[in-house]
């Protein structure tokens, strides 16, 4: 199996601590997606799409471990039962809202990934497919909220 960047995703966030830890922490948070040139083709009528999906590559997360804390939370889970970046496949989704397309330029808000984020993938956010009603969230049901952004316990140690 091989996976590509299609592009790069630009942001004010340069480290893990201090980054929103979703969308919906983020909101007028601005960012833009550089997409490389083979693949601008592919951004046709995306433009009338308030929100899309980026799947991108946690390119600054640390080594998984099957058992993490959540930032939502203060006890240990089983990591698949978190969206915790630091993952055998570090893929992460995020649902933002898309300003504008100029050229190869997508202009978006709500933006909670890091600068220089690996793009893999855009796909639209289509409510009729994707706004499921549900009834239980799991622990995340009971869960403390006192994380708003992110910290480093899930970011690639750095080297001096």
């Amino acid at each position: 199996m091989q996976c590509h960047p299609i592009g790069v995703i630009h942001t004010q966030h340069h480290q893990a601590t201090g980054t929103p830890i979703q969308p919906c922490r983020a909101v007028g948070v601005p960012g833009t997606a550089i997409i490389d040139e083979p693949y601008v083709e592919g951004l046709a009528d995306l433009d009338g799409f308030d929100r899309i999906w980026l799947l991108f590559w946690c390119h600054q997360s640390s080594e998984p471990k099957m058992t993490v804390i959540p930032y939502r939370d203060t006890v240990p889970r089983g990591l698949f039962a978190t969206r915790a970046p630091a993952r055998p496949n570090p893929i992460g989704l995020s649902c933002v809202r898309l300003d504008r397309i100029q050229g190869n330029t997508l202009h978006l808000l709500d933006v909670d990934l890091l600068d220089n984020t690996p793009l893999l993938d855009i796909k639209p956010y289509v409510p009729q497919y994707d706004n499921y009603p549900v009834q239980h969230c799991g622990w995340v049901d009971h869960a403390p909220d006192p994380n708003p952004a992110a910290d480093a316990r899930f970011e690639k140690p750095h080297l001096d």
